[in-house]
């Protein structure tokens, strides 16, 4: 008698399968046939009809179940809605971050807690809440589907905090993070600190008078690559450590992290005898460091350069146009601490003139103020002086020491979106790893504004926009909400696509 066999035909584009028993009827042979059903996985032998509904049939086993598990992604049920939860921020947060050359050195810093590590970096950046909360950041966002394994709890963050500000971990993490961002080249550094005012009773919070104004702090310092716009390396101190003696040691922690510095741009803090004697490599420990800074006004060398060449900046052969600004700037030779030096005494015109325009009619009122010395006082509005080891043209000295914003910008990330303030910890070993996440926060923040330069997006305002995109979880799969027009136009900067179904398991 001929074997029973499987015989497969379509309708359309859909394959549907039956059972053909060969029989022999008024001696005709004809193939008598049961309906199989659908084929699902002809390999697997996987049918489904709507009487059985999904199942398995071979003629050596006959007929089986199948779970959900085994089951085809296609055809796999929706099972019932387990959660809603923010998408859009955080898939193309972690997607850019994947995607980046520093990602590398992040997942270096505490293999075994990337988990927590990623989510905290995604919480310094999607929430402006403070660290107690992180965990219920997470139960509500996609991070807690890419990083499950995060513990936030609240009371084990000191614990995770104390870790991350381990020497020897953050040597890890430079280590791998220079290495990616410096690839061995020189690099020209912007340097400039920043306070963070601060009422915790551990040595590094002390009463400091910084430009004029008085806080109780802590100094934290930031080395900026000029080239990239990225920050390089971080150091504090305390309040009442003032600028002007960190420099030495800061370039010395540069040179031990393999920073090989070839131009330094420096707040006017810095300028003192010592710093610049340091600077030209006049012991033998020290190389020669190009730089370029702001002389204060109440350097005796200011003063000097005022009375010598302040009225020159009236004529002609000084002036230029600068972003659309008259500049007035002289370049003069002058002996610093024994080498040669240049002094670029300059005044902007249009700030010369508002600035005289509010004293004047102060102290017009004031009949304590001597014409003399209103005149004494006048002379010097909207006038500066910039210093320089090096020989450079006068149209080109602002432009290079108006890269030293970039340091302030940076501050500004740290202080408004990776939560650098305010400060949230009670002993040094958290403190460090504070530092430590809200540095990694902004790095990260700037590479993604790097994707976005020259178009009308930017790095906060586009993970707001994406963070209106939300997702449903299913038992075995996530179904995020359709983007936008402007969600599909951010996503393309990294070139991805927002998904439409991602398999999932709980």
């Amino acid at each position: 008698m001929a074997k029973k066999f499987i015989h497969y035909t379509f309708r359309g584009k859909v394959e549907y399968a039956y059972i053909y028993t060969p029989q022999k009827v008024n001696g005709k042979k004809v193939n008598t046939p049961v309906y199989l059903g659908r084929v699902v996985d002809k390999e697997r032998g996987i049918f489904r009809n709507r009487k059985d509904g999904v199942f398995t049939f071979s003629f050596e086993n006959g007929y089986g179940f199948i779970n959900d598990r085994e089951m085809p992604e296609a055809i796999r049920p929706h099972k019932e809605e387990k959660l809603i939860l923010d998408f859009g921020d955080a898939f193309f947060l972690y997607s850019a971050l994947r995607l980046s050359d520093i990602y590398k050195a992040i997942i270096a810093v505490l293999p075994d807690e990337t988990d927590t590590l990623i989510s905290l970096l995604g919480f310094r950046l999607l929430s402006n809440m403070s660290n107690r909360h992180a965990e219920d950041w997470w139960e509500g966002s996609y991070t807690r589907i890419l990083y499950p394994k995060a513990n936030l709890k609240s009371q084990r963050l000191s614990e995770f905090f104390r870790r991350l500000g381990n020497e020897a971990i953050q040597r890890r993490f430079f280590d791998n993070y220079l290495e990616s961002l410096c690839k061995g080249r020189r690099v020209g550094v912007l340097i400039d600190s920043t306070g963070m005012p601060n009422d915790i009773c551990f040595p590094l919070t002390a009463v400091s008078t910084h430009n004029g104004v008085t806080n109780k702090e802590t100094r934290l310092l930031y080395v900026v690559d000029r080239g990239s716009g990225m920050p390089l390396f971080f150091r504090y101190n305390a309040g009442n450590i003032v600028d002007v003696t960190t420099l030495r040691t800061t370039i010395a922690e540069l040179e031990a992290v393999g920073i090989d510095t070839d131009f330094a741009i420096l707040d006017s803090g810095y300028y003192s005898e010592g710093n610049i004697r340091s600077l030209y490599g006049e012991s033998d420990d020290e190389k020669t460091i190009p730089f370029l800074t702001r002389l204060g006004s109440n350097r005796k060398l200011y003063k000097n350069l005022v009375n010598s060449h302040a009225e020159d900046l009236t004529r002609s052969k000084y002036m230029l146009m600068q972003r659309d600004r008259l500049i007035s700037i002289k370049r003069v030779d002058v002996e610093l601490f024994g080498h040669t030096g240049y002094a670029y005494v300059a005044i902007d015109h249009a700030r010369r003139e508002d600035e005289i325009r509010r004293y004047a009619k102060a102290a017009i009122q004031n009949k304590d103020i001597s014409h003399d010395d209103m005149d004494s006082v006048i002379r010097t509005k909207g006038l500066f002086i910039l210093i320089s080891s090096e020989k450079i043209e006068p149209h080109e000295i602002l432009p290079l020491y108006y890269t030293r914003q970039t340091v302030e910008q940076i501050f500004d990330v740290c202080k408004n979106n990776a939560d650098l303030l305010p400060l949230r910890v009670h002993n040094e070993d958290t403190f460090r790893g504070h530092l430590m996440l809200s540095f990694i926060a902004t790095a990260v923040y700037l590479k993604i504004n790097q994707l976005m330069k020259d178009t009308d997006f930017y790095a906060e305002g586009a993970l707001s926009v994406l963070r209106n995109q939300k997702c449903k979880v299913y038992d075995n799969r996530i179904i995020p909400k359709e983007p936008t027009r402007k969600m599909k136009d951010i996503y393309k900067l990294l070139n991805v696509d927002s998904p439409s179904v991602i398999p999932f398991r709980w």
